[in-house]
């Protein structure tokens, strides 16, 4: 395997250097970002260059690279970066850590993924490119993720679900069976997805209500 160059220089460039070393081979050389988001030489140990120019120093030939960064924006930003190294002549690393269960085929998840601990992949799952499946969520078997997707913690996506482009779902949101979720979707933490999904929706469920305690209520319980 070729050397590691990973996009960013924050929390989520500092996660993927823990994950990269500890749980893979991948030899992590240096940092990229865009020249005026550059705060430093190094980070976290490592030089730190301008992604204008990081193919002078970190030729493609050489090294591949890996795009660290969130959801922002449905995650047009990790989108934009993704396809900006690849026009560079980068090849995008994944990672897919040791303690996740992948029951399908490797060769059906993109490049450029980020797959944490405790994640269940069911067989005959397809995930796309620049997609982040945070710790502990459950794939359903046939379902398909397209690109640049985020998918928080504990997210449970039952079979035969289509996700579509750039969607980001939250904490603990459960998706029924047999159903397709359009592009650019924002499903909140806790929602209970029980139909199709139009494109560019937002999904919500109600929020907690807040009282002020009452004395002999606690007394009670």
């Amino acid at each position: 395997m070729k050397p590691l160059v990973i996009f960013g220089n924050a929390q989520a460039a500092e996660l993927a250097l823990f994950y990269f070393q500890t749980d893979t081979d991948r030899n992590v050389v240096a940092f990229t970002v865009d020249k005026n988001y550059i705060e430093a030489s190094h980070f976290q140990g490592l030089p730190v260059v301008s992604f204008e120019s990081v193919e002078q120093s970190y030729p493609p030939e050489q090294y591949d690279m890996f795009v660290a960064l969130g959801y922002s924006g449905l995650n047009s930003l990790r989108e934009q970066k993704y396809l900006e190294a690849k026009a560079k002549g980068y090849q995008l690393a994944s990672y897919i850590s040791s303690r996740a269960t992948i029951l399908n085929d490797p060769k059906n998840i993109g490049d450029n993924c980020f797959i944490l601990e405790d994640n269940t992949i069911q067989p005959f799952v397809t995930i796309g490119n620049n997609v982040t499946l945070w710790s502990g969520n459950h794939i359903g078997h046939h379902s398909r993720i397209a690109d640049h997707c985020f998918l928080t913690s504990h997210v449970v996506v039952s079979g035969n679900v289509v996700i579509g482009n750039n969607c980001m779902i939250g904490v603990n949101a459960t998706l029924r069976d047999c159903i397709t979720v359009g592009d650019h979707v924002l499903v909140g933490a806790g929602s209970w997805v029980n139909r199709d999904v139009a494109d560019q929706t937002t999904c919500t469920c109600a929020p907690a209500k807040f009282r002020e305690r009452e004395e002999r209520v606690v007394e009670k319980i």
